[in-house]
């Protein structure tokens, strides 16, 4: 997505008294671009992420909640488990993870109309150009990781970021994660479809955590 997905949170944000960072990210319109100029789904991208918590930290702040949707739910799911600043990381708010590469590059390819007998050639070429295997489920970070209370929102309705691996992530770690359903929204627009919903479990979630 682009920085101005994160604004429909802000408002909210605001009104709570809460400083943000809204970020973008290496290749992002505008952000500096690497020599491959690819996106690695989070894989490499979360040390810009890594980046501006050390800035956030060098002005001021004590602790920070990461909010992330899509691959940027990814790339926060790893600063909170690869960062050497991961003690200063009090919670996690994720939208619509990327949980399954695999599943989520099939569906991309199924949304631009490429039939399913190259679905096979599709991951193999994605591998390839991005340098990240996609064969394992879940495999952007081992749910036995997580030390710090998260909030993940994802709905069925989501065609692009399975709603099973969230699920299951979900299950695996009930006692630091708290799944919020959506229903009827697409990926990463779960805010869209329950703005007040969203919003009243977000209170919830940050009040203990500020």
């Amino acid at each position: 997505t682009t920085r101005e997905h994160a604004m429909v949170v802000m408002p909210f944000l605001h009104r709570h008294r809460l400083p943000v960072l809204d970020l973008s990210y290496r290749n992002d319109l505008g952000a500096p671009r690497t020599a491959d100029g690819v996106h690695h789904l989070g894989d490499t991208e979360w040390r810009d992420l890594d980046a501006a918590i050390r800035y956030a930290l060098r002005y001021g702040a004590r602790n920070v909640v990461l909010h992330g949707w899509s691959t940027g739910a990814t790339m926060a799911l790893r600063a909170a488990t690869h960062s050497a600043l991961r003690d200063r990381i009090s919670g996690l708010v994720l939208d619509s993870p990327v949980l399954d590469r695999n599943a989520t590059v099939r569906a991309l390819a199924g949304a631009r109309r490429i039939p399913r007998a190259l679905l096979p050639l599709v991951v193999r070429a994605a591998e390839g150009s991005i340098g990240v295997p996609l064969g394992h489920p879940a495999d952007a970070v081992d749910p036995d990781e997580l030390e710090i209370p998260t909030l993940l929102f994802h709905g069925p309705d989501d065609m692009i970021a399975p709603w099973t691996a969230s699920r299951s992530f979900a299950a695996r770690r009930a006692d630091l994660v708290t799944l919020q359903p959506v229903p009827h929204a697409p990926h990463a627009a779960m805010w869209n479809a329950d703005p007040s919903g969203y919003e009243e479990a977000l209170r919830r979630f940050l009040t203990p955590l500020m």
